[in-house]
């Protein structure tokens, strides 16, 4: 009987982790590799869009747990996770990233004491006002398997006493699907469709709650926005987080009526991975496109004051700044001008991630079942 392993999908950001995975797992003999969508991100366009884009089969289970507190989504998917798991009875469990989805099934792995799998372990940020290094904490303090993108998970791992036969340093699945899929996306006529030629805009996306969620931070990012879109055309795929509240705060009408920005609604995968390629530069608060900016060597902004990836400002082509917008739009003007760093490639960003992570537990699971 091969070994069943349930790959967890809960958000949007969890696809591109999962599908080089899947592939890897799907290539060996002696796996199972089973889907398991949470339904935490539950626009079905959306979500249709990426599965169908990113390569990836109908998921074998759908648990459909839908919006919520984080309280809420967590407990619910705890409750269908567990069904799912006494049913189909996995050999392990394998969660990527830091949503919600991610530390409920690992705490259902847990207490039914299957081995867990923790992909882009380590990751820190010193924040624990993110809900995101909460889930990063929890997860990994249960995690059987830690698989690190980075020195800085290593490195924390090992300050918080995780033992090192636990941990493998293995690369980055998200890198892996960008390198998959960058010609694919290549081929999108996003831009034409947008109006925007290559390297003649700013791609900007904005959607975290310290960010967005009150009156005085999201006039900081509309007076960003302006100032930004009067240096060069904007490209900015709304969040619907962001366009709630630019709505509740009644600011939409004047982010729509800014001249030089064009807004799109959000935006499948292949979309967003030809808008980064071809950005002049990226002004966002989203962790995950700090790693596709470094691998694509496009300048980035990061709106925070702390960063889980730490590799890509000290490596890579990103920088932190605070939601100053003078600042920042100061900053904008001089890289635009030429005045920026040349990123490096951090080390096993190489496309073979997932392969690593596939090898190591088909070995890991072969000797506990011994």
């Amino acid at each position: 009987m091969p070994f069943k392993i349930f790959n967890v999908v809960g958000a949007r950001p969890n696809f591109m982790k999962i599908g080089p995975l899947h592939r890897a797992f799907s290539a060996l003999d002696d796996v199972e590799s089973v889907i398991v969508h949470t339904g935490q991100h539950y626009d079905e366009r959306m979500s249709d869009i990426f599965f169908k884009q990113l390569e990836l089969p109908k998921p074998d289970i759908y648990l459909g747990v839908g919006s919520g507190s984080h309280a809420q989504v967590t407990a619910k998917v705890m409750i269908s996770f567990e069904e799912a798991v006494l049913e189909h009875k996995p050999d392990l469990i394998l969660v990527v990233g830091d949503v919600n989805s991610t530390v409920a099934c690992s705490i259902v792995a847990a207490k039914c004491h299957i081995p867990l799998a923790h992909v882009e372990a380590g990751l820190r940020s010193g924040d624990r006002e993110m809900p995101e290094e909460i889930n990063r904490l929890v997860t990994d303090s249960i995690s059987d398997f830690l698989f690190v993108t980075e020195q800085s998970g290593l490195d924390n791992l090992k300050a918080e006493g995780v033992s090192d036969d636990k941990v493998f340093f293995v690369g980055n699945v998200m890198i892996d699907s960008l390198i998959h899929f960058r010609e694919k996306a290549a081929q999108r006529p996003i831009l034409s469709d947008l109006g925007v030629e290559s390297k003649k805009y700013i791609l900007m996306t904005m959607h975290r709650p310290a960010n967005v969620d009150t009156p005085d931070q999201l006039e900081r990012v509309v007076e960003t926005i302006e100032g930004i879109a009067g240096l060069q055309s904007v490209v900015l795929p709304m969040h619907p987080r962001t366009r709630a509240r630019l709505s509740s705060f009644g600011m939409l009408d004047r982010v729509e009526a800014i001249p030089g920005l064009v807004i799109s609604e959000p935006l499948g995968y292949l979309d967003f991975l030809n808008l980064m390629d071809n950005a002049a530069m990226i002004v966002t608060d989203s962790g995950g496109i700090q790693e596709e900016s470094t691998y694509l060597q496009v300048p980035c902004i990061t709106l925070r004051d702390s960063t889980e990836r730490p590799i890509t400002v000290e490596l890579g082509t990103n920088e932190l700044m605070d939601l100053k917008p003078e600042a920042i739009v100061q900053r904008v003007t001089s890289v635009l001008s030429g005045d920026r760093s040349e990123g490096q490639i951090p080390p096993l960003w190489d496309g073979k991630a997932a392969l690593r992570i596939a090898q190591t537990l088909e070995q890991l699971l072969m000797v506990t079942t011994v």
